[in-house]
């Protein structure tokens, strides 16, 4: 579990393709062969974890797959549905990406509860700059919009934000200067692909309202 508050954002230093993987959460179920072995430089990030530890990778919940190397870069697997699913299968080296450690119970819940889990990928429709006040729209498939309401929480790019306006399948969030400094969005241009995990609370809602109109 995180809270979408970004500690820190690396860098992909290298992708190497591996015949499987492991990942604690990728909108799916596991996957075989195809995935790949991610290694990330932490820029400066002072946090440690340990071999099997969850950090959330752009938002995509990854496990810690070997120990910090020497040059104090994280290594983890991913597996094809991983890489499938999310936008680290489009990445290369040099990429920037958002970076957190899974919650603890003293953890200040400033943010919402994310769990790493990508729902899905929406597409960058427009990017509004002003110097203040970015607003940043993006086209998402219907099963994503279902869970996404005005003034609820979505995580893009595990960055937890508070949703500004929702059309029938565009979503648009305001982007402050803190947010712009301490993650990748700032980097968003028309055509980027994201990742989205829409807020659980909003989720659960939508899957029982399902079921009940089913009945």
């Amino acid at each position: 579990m995180f809270t979408g508050l970004i500690q820190a954002v690396g860098r992909i230093t290298s992708i190497t393709p591996t015949g499987d993987g492991a990942a604690c959460g990728s909108g799916g179920g596991g996957g075989g062969g195809g995935g790949a072995r991610i290694e990330i430089d932490p820029s400066g990030w002072s946090h440690r974890p340990n071999v099997g530890d969850s950090i959330a990778v752009s938002g995509c919940c990854l496990t810690l797959a070997g120990p910090v190397t020497g040059a104090g870069r994280f290594l983890f697997d991913a597996v094809r549905e991983t890489l499938d699913r999310t936008t680290l299968g489009s990445l290369a080296p040099g990429h920037r990406v958002n970076l957190e450690h899974a919650v603890r119970a003293d953890t200040l819940m400033g943010g919402h509860f994310v769990q790493g889990h990508i729902e899905g990928l929406a597409t960058v429709a427009s990017v509004q700059r002003k110097e203040a006040d970015w607003r940043v729209s993006f086209t998402a498939p219907d099963e994503l919009m279902d869970a996404t309401i005005p003034k609820g929480s979505i995580a893009i790019d595990g960055v937890s934000l508070t949703v500004a306006r929702v059309d029938r399948n565009t979503l648009e969030v305001a982007l402050i200067p803190t947010t712009l400094e301490l993650t990748t969005l700032g980097d968003l241009r028309e055509g980027d692909r994201v990742n989205i995990e829409t807020d659980m609370l909003a989720r659960a809602a939508v899957h029982a309202l399902r079921r009940i109109s089913s009945d």
